[in-house]
């Protein structure tokens, strides 16, 4: 298999999974574009408006693809000749498929095939036959964005120089001034589309409460769907926004914030793209190693021993959900409050509160990111061969 594609005038980058995925393929896109003619990234419907976020993208195109989307849509004929016949008329002369680990890339390969493409590279872990020019290792021990990142360099998209590799969007920013006020509050995000990954109503609703009573100034974020919940959450303690801007305006909202507090979804990876500090609810069903904010310093808070662990359960499997809900609002309040000092250092040093453990506690293969802290558990444990997408906008 070749390593990387001869012309490159034209080249499109596949990630069609929620917003949160998409900005963690930022370093990748920015990698390519240094390379490339233009690019095009083609997105599935929930990840095209951070699509259109990230620099270095010169268009989009939208396709849902029914091997990724939570609840997809029967597959149909006509439907998959149209998107063969549109990806035909982009004229690529390269395309690279971004997945995450349960995802495979060869339905992607399969139809960028049909549509003509001649070269297209890929992380998987199955045998492609023809369907793929590159079949880069899956490099399940890095961070996402990093092994997005590595399959761009072995494709000879190498990171630009003076590239730091962090996440990061297209500015200005719109002025959100007029809703949240001046900088300087703390943002909760209650929501997830995935259930297991967020804490109850009334666990997030106590975080608010303990942050307001600890003299920080609460917005409550959360999208048109969530309106129901963030109004449970900010109750009289908090502004809530749910509802009042869109994908660009949450950015700014979140730019404007000293800290976000937010369990494993996409806006803790929009947080990241901003530069603003998470304390991170991380519930242990997908790797925290893979998926926690990247790039900005965090903390994270959840059980990363709990029985859930690397399940990548939608539903939380243990009663009570103790991995997130055993939070209390002072352990949000004392992360909070390392992360809001204005000399908060770049990289906060690895430390571990960890209660007695079962045989899980060992892992060989334990290690600490610079710019993370642990309060409450590792993030570093668990399987290396599983992963999810990170969750949604």
């Amino acid at each position: 298999m070749s390593s990387g594609p001869r012309r490159r005038d034209r080249v499109l980058v596949v990630r069609q999974d929620a917003a949160g995925d998409m900005l963690l393929a930022g370093p990748c896109v920015r990698a390519v574009a240094a390379g490339a003619g233009s690019v095009t990234v083609l997105a599935g419907p929930r990840g095209r408006s951070a699509a259109a976020l990230l620099p270095g993208v010169d268009a989009i195109l939208e396709q849902a693809a029914p091997w990724i989307e939570p609840d997809p849509a029967p597959v149909e004929p006509r439907e998959l000749e149209e998107s063969v016949a549109e990806l035909a008329a982009g004229r690529f002369d390269a395309a690279l498929v971004l997945t995450s680990f349960h995802q495979s890339p060869l339905p992607a390969a399969l139809l960028l095939r049909a549509a003509g493409v001649p070269w297209v590279g890929a992380a998987s872990e199955d045998y492609p036959g023809s369907l793929l020019d590159l079949r880069h290792p899956p490099q399940h021990h890095l961070p996402e964005p990093e092994r997005m990142s590595s399959l761009a360099d072995a494709a000879g998209f190498p990171s630009p120089a003076g590239d730091d590799g962090r996440l990061t969007i297209r500015r200005p920013l719109p002025d959100t001034g007029a809703l949240t006020g001046p900088p300087g509050y703390v943002v909760v995000h209650p929501g997830a589309s995935v259930p297991a990954r967020r804490p109850s109503a009334e666990r997030s609703a106590a975080h608010v409460r303990t942050l307001a009573d600890a003299g920080y100034r609460v917005v409550v974020t959360g999208g048109p769907d969530e309106r129901e919940l963030t109004a449970r959450v900010a109750g009289e303690h908090a502004l809530d926004l749910a509802g009042a801007v869109d994908l660009p305006g949450l950015a700014a909202v979140l730019d404007g914030a000293r800290v976000v507090v937010a369990p494993n979804t996409g806006p803790a990876h929009l947080a990241a793209a901003v530069g603003t500090p998470v304390v991170s609810l991380f519930a242990p069903v997908v790797p925290a190693r893979r998926w926690q904010p990247y790039g900005v310093p965090s903390v994270l808070l959840g059980d990363q021993h709990a029985a859930c662990r690397d399940s990548r359960a939608r539903l939380c499997p243990v009663p009570g959900h103790p991995c997130l809900n055993d939070i209390t609002g002072t352990d949000v309040v004392a992360a909070v409050s390392r992360l809001a000092t204005d000399d908060a250092p770049a990289a906060i040093p690895v430390t571990a509160h960890r209660p007695a453990r079962g045989p899980l506690d060992h892992d060989p293969f334990a290690r600490a990111t610079p710019g993370h802290e642990v309060l409450g558990d590792d993030p570093f444990r668990g399987s290396h061969t599983r992963s999810s997408t990170g969750g949604s906008w």
